[in-house]
């Protein structure tokens, strides 16, 4: 079987035919003792500049789980550092440092060069697609305004309050260093893509905090423009929000094969809005720490929720959460392989 003809591949299209596709967001992470294994040797920034080492942990959880996709291992944040931007990684998150604060701030921030300064991630894809030659890749990046986010923040936030009154007090500004930031996400997927990625995720993490018409004109009009880049691509692409629920309609309307929907609202209603395209989700995380027997309750109970599953790609509804039990990851993934309607 081709990667063309695999469950997920075919899911993403609406052209399913065979069994439910299920991958897990983070996959590759701190929950798994393979992980922690390589993790203990190296930091964070290390491993993901070593193209063998991002490799190896993506390959982990495919394996042990039997996965239908793997995803690429690496952080929303690391376009960033060749754009001049200083990020680090704290056991408590990313940190900018020196976020923006005025306008003259953003012109600090600039266009990177993505084979030459990111070739790292590039050659990491290549080596996964070695590892794992018989499963799906997916690429991703963050979202324009997630970025954005963290660059006026500092950090991460509940609420990313700077970053809102940047957009606010100095909109063309932000307008115009949200437009670089979709130029530059959009050459960073299509790298992707031609480095041999076979499909392509977009996460915007935090557009959930914004009113509608600020949602239209900072995550969605940015996120559109990448989309419309990545089209002559013929992969397929995923645009997941986290917190789609107020701006159905909108994410409704991008020119994108699937949408990840996270876990405040029910797939099924998630799904009914948005025109036929293929759907991804949405299990809370944090069912995965109840009993087997519920687990696969909650996991049934999605999958019966849906009228059709040609299009469904299972999932949960955000990250998976360290210190999962790996039994209830096994319980999830063998309930949804062997769910029937």
């Amino acid at each position: 079987m081709g990667i063309a003809n695999s469950p997920f591949i075919k899911a993403c299209y609406g052209k399913n035919d065979g069994p439910i596709p299920v991958w897990v967001m983070r996959q590759a992470g701190r929950y798994l003792p393979d992980y922690q294994a390589v993790r203990s040797k190296v930091s964070f920034q290390e491993l993901c500049r070593s193209p063998k080492l991002i490799a190896e942990v993506v390959r982990q959880p495919v394996e042990r789980f039997n996965l239908d996709a793997a995803i690429l291992f690496s952080d929303i944040l690391t376009i960033l550092e060749p754009m001049g931007v200083a990020v680090s990684f704290p056991d408590g998150g990313p940190v900018i440092g020196s976020p923006i604060c005025k306008p003259a701030d953003v012109a600090t921030i600039r266009r990177c060069n993505i084979e030459r300064d990111l070739h790292f991630v590039l050659e990491g894809i290549g080596e996964i697609k070695k590892t794992l030659p018989n499963t799906p890749l997916i690429g991703f990046a963050g979202s324009p305004f997630t970025l954005f986010c963290y660059l006026a923040e500092g950090k991460g936030s509940k609420t990313f309050d700077k970053a809102k009154k940047f957009l606010n007090r100095y909109p063309d500004a932000a307008r115009q260093l949200i437009d670089l930031l979709a130029d530059s996400v959009g050459e960073y997927l299509c790298a992707q893509v031609d480095a041999g990625a076979d499909a392509v995720q977009i996460f915007d993490s935090w557009g959930g905090i914004l009113a509608h018409d600020d949602y239209r004109e900072w995550s969605a009009r940015p996120i559109a423009a990448i989309l419309a880049k990545l089209k002559a691509k013929n992969v397929p692409r995923i645009v997941f929000v986290n917190n789609v629920a107020p701006y159905l309609n909108t994410v409704a309307a991008f020119d994108c094969e699937v949408i990840g929907v996270d876990y405040r609202i029910e797939l099924a209603t998630a799904a009914a809005n948005f025109g036929g395209k293929s759907v991804q989700g949405n299990l809370d995380p944090t069912v995965l720490f109840n009993t087997p027997a519920k687990i696969a309750e909650k996991t049934n109970a999605i999958l019966a929720s849906l009228p059709k599953h040609s299009n469904l790609i299972f999932n949960l509804g955000h990250g998976i959460l360290p210190e999962t039990p790996l039994v209830s990851v096994e319980t999830m993934i063998a309930t949804v392989k062997k769910f029937r309607k």
